[in-house]
């Protein structure tokens, strides 16, 4: 096939000369996003008025995201990190409601972007280009937009699946040469560990995984090396999760949807990660909307979804994105990875929380523990994971299994993995709303 590269390259004002007064953008999920790009958008700020630009998981600040570009800018995102949490005070920051699996697909039934950009590997000899680190709504928006800007970048891994493009469907390259984003790793704590140890002793060998983002999720890695022949069938690649096939815990081997395959939606972590992935024929970075399908996630026999939350009623339902009405993070893939395990022949999902934490009483400006298991969630928490999604809760107190439970089987179950501190009040509690006796 036929291409000039040269012809598409062009500079980072070449790049923003096509945004214009309404036009809707958006980048890459994390690592993906268009780092040069966006790090300049506030400088045309004095021609453009209500640009909307959609993110998701965004690793970097951008200084668009201030306040002195909110008449300009508006910032809508599937997936908060703190950067869009400190800038919610002014008004141009929205989060779009969403499951992972539908976040492209819905948006652009919504509104379809005049711009999609974001970042790439290098062009091989064949005149592809990879996606690189994602393809969660990455082509989809891309052969939704009219215009596709992407970042060719030498450091960016070259991966497989469902991220090839061809430069002759690119229509502007900028040319970068910045590392790949990395994560920074999260330590597991022994309170980690101790919630780890109980949901890795229901992990058996030839089990299919899915493992979400945070210290717990790294603690349960932990508990996988003397485990075998482990498959992958995850939202997100993570770094544990490169040890763990480095280690040869994980060759998919027993997996019966892509077979020897890890598959994911998107990738990362660490230097190391980007490394091991970089042309390793093994991994398969799909289309989100296929990837995080419950439908899908169900065809993989013995599947294991752990994701973690915030506060879960005694009901069971878990908010595990907004504390109140403060919208902190998003429902990203919980829902679709938790329902898709239960549709699993001998497939489990687990929600994972520590049974306290520590709060600022808003009165007193003092330090105070409260209990994560709770009567009632907090007003205006938003609910993640429907009571009627939930398999099993797990704390440092153990395992809640609540498949198939009614209301006083499972409040019985939520209390005893509750802290001992505030079993009695939550019985209380419970007696008080009528549930028990």
């Amino acid at each position: 096939m036929r291409y000039d590269y040269s012809e598409k390259v062009v500079s980072v004002e070449e790049a923003l000369s096509k945004v214009n007064t309404n036009s809707v953008i958006v980048t890459g999920l994390g690592a993906a996003e268009g780092k040069l790009f966006l790090e300049s958008l506030h400088t045309i700020s004095d021609r453009v008025e209500n640009v909307t630009v959609t993110n998701c998981l965004p690793m970097n600040h951008y200084e668009f995201f201030g306040e002195a570009y909110k008449d300009h800018f508006n910032i809508d995102g599937w997936f908060f990190t703190p950067s869009l949490r400190r800038m919610m005070k002014n008004g141009n920051v929205s989060y779009i409601p969403n499951h992972l699996h539908l976040a492209a697909t819905k948006r652009i039934d919504f509104v379809r972007p005049n711009i999609y950009v974001g970042s790439c590997s290098s062009v091989d000899k064949h005149g592809f280009v990879s996606l690189s680190t994602s393809n969660t709504y990455e082509k989809r928006m891309m052969e939704a937009a009219d215009i596709v800007i992407l970042e060719v970048n030498p450091n960016f891994p070259v991966t497989y699946g469902d991220v090839e493009v061809h430069v002759n469907d690119i229509d502007m390259i900028i040319e970068a040469d910045y590392p790949v984003p990395v994560l920074a790793p999260i330590e597991p704590n022994d309170k980690d560990r101790m919630i780890a140890k109980y949901i890795a002793e229901h992990i058996q060998d030839g089990d299919c995984i899915q493992l979400g983002i945070g210290g717990i999720p790294n603690a349960v890695a932990e508990f996988l090396f003397d485990k075998k022949d482990l498959g992958i069938h995850t939202e997100m690649m993570t770094s544990t999760m490169a040890k763990l096939a480095k280690a040869g815990v994980i060759n998919g081997s027993k997996k019966n949807l892509h077979k020897g395959k890890i598959v994911t939606t998107f990738i990362m972590g660490s230097q190391e990660l980007y490394e091991y992935v970089d042309g390793n024929p093994s991994i398969m970075v799909l289309d989100g909307h296929y990837v995080n399908a419950p439908e899908v996630i169900g065809l993989n026999d013995n599947m294991v979804s752990i994701n973690t939350t915030i506060e879960v009623d005694l009901t069971g339902q878990c908010a595990s994105e907004s504390i109140g009405t403060m919208q902190i993070s998003g429902t990203g893939g919980q829902s679709d990875t938790a329902t898709g395990a239960q549709k699993s022949k001998n497939g489990k999902s687990f929600i994972a929380l520590y049974s306290t934490t520590t709060i600022t009483d808003k009165e007193t400006g003092e330090k105070k523990e409260v209990s994560k298991i709770v009567p009632t969630l907090n007003p205006g928490a938003i609910v993640s994971l429907s009571r009627n999604d939930v398999d099993n809760v797990v704390t440092e107190y153990g395992v809640a299994q609540l498949r198939g439970t009614n209301l006083k089987e499972r409040i019985k179950r939520l209390i005893a993995i509750a802290h001992p501190d505030y079993r009695e009040s939550l019985t209380e509690a419970a007696k008080n709303f009528g549930y028990i006796q």
